[in-house]
């Protein structure tokens, strides 16, 4: 089975252009305290078969983790059940923020300013 991947820089570009996509964050409530992609929507890997229903296909899917390895199983898996809008993000949160792309706080947290 082929995962389709997204470099950081192509995403980062496409969601300039206005393009819709939805973005996907599958880590962990941890991880995600740390920082999202901005406008990206937070469901835990383990949540991913429940809300199955729920992804838009009328825009691609993009997955990211922490590296890229959980998200392109979810990919794999994802694809197999139908779900055939749904891109990796290649290296993940970790290869965005090496390029300097922005991170936002996750939604409902503040900076205490």
């Amino acid at each position: 089975m082929v995962v389709k991947e997204i470099e950081s820089f192509e995403l980062a570009t496409l969601l300039d252009s206005g393009e819709g996509v939805q973005l996907l964050d599958i880590r962990s409530d941890a991880e995600v305290a740390q920082g999202v992609l901005p406008g990206a929507v937070h469901v835990p890997m383990h949540l991913l078969p429940a809300r199955i229903s729920e992804y838009p296909s009328d825009r691609d899917l993009v997955l990211y983790c922490r590296s890229g390895a959980r998200s392109y199983h979810a990919c794999a898996y994802l694809t197999q059940h139908g779900i055939g809008n749904v891109v990796n993000l290649r290296g993940g949160i970790m290869a965005w923020m090496r390029h300097g792309l922005p991170i936002a706080l996750p939604p409902g947290r503040s900076t205490g300013i």
